[in-house]
């Protein structure tokens, strides 16, 4: 294994002509990838000298560590999540990748891309088998040295939805499952936010965002005070415009009329999709500004919610309209289905008018018109059950049911819809009840 010196004096970058300079930065690099594949190498050894299996006797317990991971980050210096990286790579390497033989042609790269392909890939299925992940992870390495850690990544789970385009809404569940925002008090009288949003939330939160703060990216902001005719430099940085920007968002939602709190004006999404895989219901979307697919299920739910614009794409990339004017429902028209409905139509859910989206009963894609007939107010949650996990609504005049699928009823029985308005009820107590 060869070194170079890591003697920042000695290096003195600042005397060095530019090819140079570049040349010792890649050194480091490759510096930095070795050594950071032996100490993987070497947590993996820390790893099995600490099993559980030799309980107190183990080596992390001996050096008053709970496990070899935390033995691993004491040493290093490193946060707890590169140092399980660590221990994780690491003792695939050192097994040769035994339990994982589909990893071997990423064997010989540094722990951060072995990771990236390793996550991105996933295992093995019935309809991906080991053979051809390893010709993935066979290609993913050759391409590894030329793109960045992020990059990687993204292909990694690129190729692995190219070849299972099938379970993209599995895997796009997956990652809405992970999904959460945690608010934590400090002792130094600020909260802390922390959080992951999952690529749909992701394009909504951030194209609000981007909306507000893109205008003031570029160059020098500024900011009039009031009573002074002369603006003022904006002394905000780029992250605390982004924090501004999002508690003005929230301050708007909150200061809405009683019943239309986060009302439903969403920021603009769009949604990709070929009209090949939309007529036959196969292959995936994608949201604008994200990297990885939607199922067809959240398409087709997206086209249910106002101000989500759908842009159909043939196959050869020329853009269509989808031949009716009218896609979304006015404010006429929700103001009526709100009155009807009284909130989220499905059983036992008690989501208020404002909290909803009008579902189409009739997809667009299948020929479903905007009409007060014909939609139906659904919370986000029951709008989201509704197009991903196969349950229908049908009309029979001012009638409604809900339709399970057969996971949930294998004899699909009906479920009448009633109406949740208070004055519905009142006024026409037949048709509500």
């Amino acid at each position: 294994m060869r070194f170079i010196s890591t003697d920042v004096a000695a290096l003195a970058p600042a005397n060095l002509a530019d090819d140079a300079l570049l040349h010792t930065q890649r050194e480091l690099a490759d510096a930095r990838r070795a050594l950071e594949s032996a100490s993987a190498l070497v947590a993996a050894e820390i790893a099995r000298r600490s099993s559980r299996d030799v309980g107190h006797s183990g080596l992390a317990a001996r050096h008053g560590a709970r496990s070899p991971v935390q033995l691993v980050q004491f040493l290093t210096g490193a946060s707890a999540s590169d140092a399980n990286r660590l221990v994780r790579v690491g003792t695939l390497v050192d097994t040769d990748a035994a339990e994982q033989p589909w990893l071997k042609p990423t064997l010989g790269l540094d722990v951060p891309s072995v990771d990236a392909i390793r996550s991105g890939l996933g295992s093995p299925t019935s309809a991906v088998p080991s053979d051809a992940l390893a010709h993935a992870a066979r290609t993913l390495a050759s391409e590894a040295p030329t793109l960045t850690i992020d990059a990687l990544a993204r292909r990694a789970r690129q190729v692995r939805d190219d070849l299972d385009i099938s379970s993209v809404g599995l895997r796009e569940e997956e990652r809405r499952s992970e999904r959460f925002l945690r608010l934590t008090p400090l002792s130094t009288g600020m909260t802390r936010i922390s959080g992951l949003l999952d690529p749909e939330s992701a394009a909504i939160v951030v194209g609000a965002v981007d909306a507000i703060t893109s205008p003031r990216r570029g160059g020098p902001r500024f900011v009039a005070d009031e009573g002074e005719p002369a603006p003022q430099a904006d002394p905000r940085t780029i992250d605390q415009l982004v924090l501004d920007a999002l508690v003005d968002l929230v301050s708007v939602a909150t200061q809405a009329p009683s019943g239309t709190l986060f009302g439903k004006q969403q920021p603009r999404v769009r949604v990709l999709v070929a009209l090949s895989d939309l007529e036959a219901g196969t292959g995936a979307g994608y949201l604008e500004g994200q990297q990885d697919p939607v199922s067809l299920e959240t398409v087709e739910r997206h086209a249910c919610t106002a101000g989500v614009v759908p842009l159909l794409f043939t196959d050869d990339g020329q853009g269509i309209d989808l031949g009716r004017d009218e896609r979304y429902h006015s404010p006429k028209q929700r103001k009526i289905i709100a009155a009807r409905d009284g909130g989220c139509r499905f059983p036992q859910c008690e989501r208020p008018p404002g909290w909803c989206e009008v579902h189409h009963i009739v997809p667009w894609s299948e020929g479903g018109n905007t009409t007060v007939d014909d939609g139906v107010l659904l919370c986000r949650f029951h709008h989201l059950l509704l197009h991903n996990n196969g349950w229908r609504i049908v009309r029979t005049g001012a009638r409604y049911d809900l339709i399970p699928p057969g996971s949930h009823d294998p004899q699909r029985r009906p479920i009448s819809l009633s109406q949740k308005s208070p004055a519905l009820r009142r006024l026409l107590p037949a048709v509500a009840s």
